[in-house]
């Protein structure tokens, strides 16, 4: 029984083991042909070095640029040893720093990536090797490599051991090196340098180097044309894995980081290059894999006629500036310029030139200014009155409110004290916004800013296309007078806003998309206009003033650059010093923005958006509409007419000598009558008031402007009469409450020891309400002085020390205000060395 019973028992284990080998058998062979089944052979291993056929056309159909599979020059193979030793070590470090001893695949580096993608972090180094990166860009076909899943990355890895059993390592990096895809229409290193920097690979820089290996992860993103500050991060990124990969020593790598880069590019069959570079990106991003393997027929939305015109009309201009007519105007030092021109309806982008010459490496005209990061100077003015024009505010300012345009000092979010001043230092008084946005006063426009908030005006702009700015932690109030950055193609999208009534448009780039087969992949459609952004009523004001001729007369006179013929409004922007001057302008059917400075930042000599950009805008303008019907932009129905005191935009009084009329959103015009002009009897013998004894024929009526306390100095300066001394006068006040004008909050004031401390005193001033009898200054709870009379001013000699002054008013009913107290401080000035 005892055999028979470990017989069985035998024979049972045969069976299962039997079982098992052959399920193992089995699963096997599945798995084999699983992964092994139509494995690409690594003899089709050239053919995947040919690039894609690819045309793309403007939206005429005239050709813009092609890409052929033979395409030479641009795409030249090079032999390893052609190839910079620093380019080789920095796409090792980056991209596979274990290359030369792994077998061609690297667990460790996929498992280190998966970790660093799940923990949402910056992958600094890709989890394929190089050997697979080759395995799939030039073995799988793009179905395949469009996979995301276990067996495609299992099968890669096969290749890459494939490839690496059967070439050297040295032939697999040159493989590598010859067909990876840069951007910027570069494929390979030499075809990189060509494009980048206008050179052979041979004669590439540590530091360019650098900067294009990083490229290898997002050429799109890290593209230098397109986004500098981004590919010099990435830059820097390489450059400390070349360190940490025993490279190069940190004193090295600091010397390559501080390599200046100069951009430019070899001269190649190409129109309307910047925007052609803009769709090939497009492209890239949406269509990757019928993009580089079977290639694409492309329509895009841009004019080439516009686009060839604006080049010759930008270089023109720059021509004159640089070469004027007369030897006592300097020349102006101003060699680049970019124009950007879209529908307002649509988005469709008609013009992007990105630069006078893409080819002109002095220039860097390769880089898109368009998608530049530049100051805008005056440009974000209509964003800040739109926000205060908003009706669903509490008190939504007019087209007539009025603003002082005179010194005024504000307190900025670091608790520092900014006062603007307007361009050639001329102020205006009492202006009201009309006047104010159309002549591009500055200290009105940070008042309006003052008035709706930072956070709204950013809001704003982001919400119109202009997102830069949310990012950007340091700007204050001074950023509707341009003390941020943003970019021309941004900027032109947001203005869009006014010239449609107020909704967002995504700006496009592409018309028709087909692949090698003729399949439509991308049919452009109208987009429905329902982001609103804007109420439609401020966008239609805006437009308005911005239109208004007569208005912008103050600052640009009657027959500006501004004009062109026919309804247009523009907004002029120049920053402080020259760097950057600009003009958006837009008609019912087109938006154009153009910009003018220079790449590297230099300052050009005395070229404000008037005389830099604004005859661009002008010429372009005037050609691209030529033939075209003349659009108005149509009267919004339910808006109201009124007539306001042209001082105040108050409802006029018969002593209110200049009136005008103005529109309103309804429920927003002015109810109360003007307060400015006061009528008073005058004895033409004394110049006092009248009396009961003054004779009839000494008697006149006379009408004086009575302006609020901050502007008197301001009226003084400008000849207004003042009324007669014994008049008791309405004085208007810009604020309902004590106000302190004199000094400036959180300044600083310095005792020197050269001067005399008697001749060291600061001037204290008020904005006092009517009705005030007298005003005391306190500093730091201690009386100081008292004013009995306006403009009640005290004199206070300086004395070192931190000091925080507040005044306060007595008024003719007894009762008592108090200004806010405002900080300021005095130092001693340092004895010179």
């Amino acid at each position: 029984m005892r055999r028979l019973f470990r017989f069985a028992t035998r024979t049972r284990r045969r069976k299962i083991l039997t079982v098992i080998v052959t399920l193992l058998l089995i699963s096997g062979g599945v798995l084999y042909a699983w992964l092994f089944a139509d494995l690409p052979s690594l003899e089709n291993l050239n053919a995947g070095l040919a690039l894609p056929a690819t045309r793309i056309y403007d939206r005429n159909g005239q050709l813009l640029y092609e890409i052929l599979p033979t395409e030479g020059g641009r795409n030249t193979v090079l032999p390893l040893d052609a190839i910079p030793r620093d380019c080789v070590q920095a796409v090792i470090a980056t991209e596979d720093a274990s290359f030369y001893t792994n077998p061609g695949v690297d667990p460790v580096g996929v498992l280190r990536a998966l970790w660093i993608n799940l923990r949402g972090g910056e992958v600094i180094a890709g989890g394929s090797t190089i050997t697979q990166q080759v395995a799939r860009n030039l073995l799988l076909d793009p179905e395949q490599r469009a996979e995301r899943t276990l067996h495609r990355k299992l099968r890669e890895m096969i290749l890459a051991v494939q490839l690496g059993g059967r070439y050297s390592k040295d032939e697999v990096l040159a493989l590598y090196l010859n067909q990876v895809y840069f951007g910027n229409l570069a494929y390979g290193i030499e075809g990189a340098a060509r494009a980048f920097f206008g050179k052979a690979a041979a004669a590439l820089s540590r530091a360019e180097c650098a900067l294009l290996a990083g490229l290898l992860q997002n050429p799109a993103a890290y593209n230098p044309l397109v986004n500098r500050e981004a590919a010099l991060e990435r830059q820097q990124t390489v450059l400390r894995l070349m360190v940490q990969n025993g490279y190069l020593t940190q004193a090295e790598a600091d010397a390559a980081q501080n390599d200046p880069l100069q951009f430019a590019a070899v001269s190649f069959p190409i129109k309307a290059p910047h925007a052609v570079m803009a769709v090939w990106e497009q492209l890239a991003a949406q269509f990757p894999e019928a993009l580089y393997s079977g290639g694409l027929e492309v329509t895009t939305t841009i004019d080439l006629d516009w686009t060839n015109a604006a080049q010759r009309i930008v270089q023109q201009q720059l021509d004159r500036l640089n070469h004027p007519p007369t030897t006592s105007q300097p020349p102006a030092d101003a060699h680049n310029a970019a124009l950007v021109a879209l529908d307002p309806f649509t988005g469709q982008v008609l013009v992007m030139l990105g630069s006078p010459d893409y080819f002109d490496e002095s220039i860097d005209g390769n880089l898109n200014a368009a998608y530049a990061l530049r100051q805008p100077g005056s440009t974000l003015k209509p964003f800040t009155y739109a926000a205060a024009f908003d009706p669903t505010r509490a008190e939504p300012w007019t087209a007539a409110t009025m603003l002082l345009d005179v010194e005024t000092p504000f307190v900025t979010r670091k608790l520092e004290s900014y006062t603007p001043a307007n361009f050639a230092l001329v102020e205006h008084g009492p202006v009201l916004i009309r006047e104010a946005l159309a002549s591009s006063f500055n200290i009105p426009a940070v008042t309006a800013l003052e008035h709706v908030g930072l956070p709204t005006l950013v809001q704003l702009l982001g919400d119109a296309g202009v997102e830069t700015l949310a990012r950007n932690t340091q700007i204050d109030l001074a950023v509707t007078l341009g003390g941020g950055e943003v970019r021309l193609a941004d900027l032109t999208q947001a203005y869009s806003i006014f010239a449609n009534g107020g909704y967002r448009v995504e700006p496009s780039l592409l018309l028709h998309v087909t692949d090698h087969d003729g399949r439509v992949l991308y049919e452009w459609s109208p987009p429905p206009l329902d982001q609103r952004v804007l109420d439609e009523r401020v966008a239609w004001l805006i437009t308005d003033i911005l239109s208004d001729n007569h208005a912008r007369i103050p600052s640009f006179g009657p027959n500006s650059a501004l004009n062109i013929g026919r309804p247009a409004a523009a907004k002029t922007g120049t920053t402080t010093d020259y760097r950057d001057n600009w003009v958006i302008g837009y008609t019912p059917n087109l938006v154009t923005g153009v910009w003018v400075g220079n790449a590297d930042n230099r300052p050009m000599v005395d070229v404000t958006g008037v005389s830099g950009a604004a005859p661009i805008w002008n010429a372009f303008m005037r050609e691209a509409l030529l033939g075209q019907p003349e659009l108005t932009f149509a009267q919004l129905p339910g808006l109201e007419q009124v007539e306001v005191c042209a001082l105040s935009g108050l409802l006029p009084t018969p002593a209110c000598p200049h009136r005008v009329l103005e529109w309103f959103i309804p429920g927003s015009a002015p109810t109360q009558t003007d307060t400015f002009w006061q009528t008073f009897a005058v004895d033409t013998r004394t110049g006092f008031l009248a009396d009961e004894s003054t004779p009839p024929e000494f008697r006149q009526e006379r009408n004086y402007a009575i302006l609020p306390q901050e502007a008197r100095d301001w009226a003084a300066r400008n000849g207004f009469e003042p009324p007669p001394r014994d008049a008791a006068v309405n004085v208007p006040d810009a604020t309902e409450s004590l106000r302190l004008l004199e000094p400036d909050p959180y300044t600083v004031f310095q005792v020197s020891p050269q001067l005399p401390i008697e001749a060291q005193r600061l001037r204290l001033t008020v904005g006092a309400v009517p009705g005030t009898q007298s005003v005391g200054y306190y500093l730091n709870g201690a009386l100081i002085g008292t004013a009995g009379e306006s403009p009640w001013a005290v004199w206070w000699p300086l004395a070192v020390g931190d000091y925080e002054l507040v005044a306060r008013a007595r008024l003719g009913d007894g009762t008592e205000q108090v200004s806010e107290a405002i900080p300021f401080r005095v130092v001693a000035e340092p004895h010179p060395p």
